[in-house]
């Protein structure tokens, strides 16, 4: 069965942006890129693919979760096919209709659609954000993968905005020179 994971930049007090959604404290260049590349390459938003040299199979996942909000970050920009080299979900109770025919609108219940994406067959589900999110789809969440930047913020969106609880096991670890650390939790329920 696909399983659920969580893969999300962080700082190293646990928010995965600043409060006005802004993530500009995030490392957007160095050494880490690479491995990220290599392990998740089709976690790289399209339209930046070409730029970085990035034509490799998706290696993990091959369908996409995102909120309204992080949707939102690149619609900003013009981008509403954010990672069309994946199943691109997005879930909101607001929009009445997707602003792209090749991303699937959710508005019903989240925790069942991820239920159902699990039995079909395929690479795992990428859970690309963001805090309300992920509190609510925290009972499918089966791994976390955190790249922890070096930087402390005090107040942002948390990786979980609301109340969550599980005991996690590291399953691996990569530091980098530059302070970066990519941390694998499996999530035990």
């Amino acid at each position: 069965m696909r399983k659920l994971i969580y893969y999300v930049a962080c700082t190293v007090d646990g928010f995965i942006a600043r409060e006005n959604g802004n993530f500009d404290c995030f490392l957007s260049e160095g050494e880490h890129f690479a491995d990220i590349i290599k392990l998740f390459p089709e976690t790289i938003p399209g339209h930046s693919r070409e730029a970085m040299g990035v034509n490799t199979p998706n290696q993990r996942f091959d369908a996409v979760l995102m909120g309204r909000k992080t949707y939102e970050v690149g619609q900003a920009f013009g981008v509403t096919s954010p990672y069309p080299q994946l199943e691109q979900y997005l879930f909101s109770k607001s929009l009445k209709e997707s602003p792209d025919e090749a991303v699937e609108l959710v508005s019903g219940e989240a925790v069942a659609k991820v239920r159902e994406l699990k039995q079909l067959g395929g690479k795992d589900i990428w859970l690309c954000g963001g805090g309300e999110m992920a509190r609510e789809l925290f009972p499918e969440i089966d791994e976390l993968i955190l790249k922890i930047n070096p930087v402390v913020i005090g107040h942002g969106i948390p990786l979980f905005r609301g109340d969550v609880e599980a005991q996690v096991e590291v399953a691996d670890i990569k530091s980098y020179d530059n302070g970066i650390r990519i941390v694998n939790y499996r999530v035990k329920h």
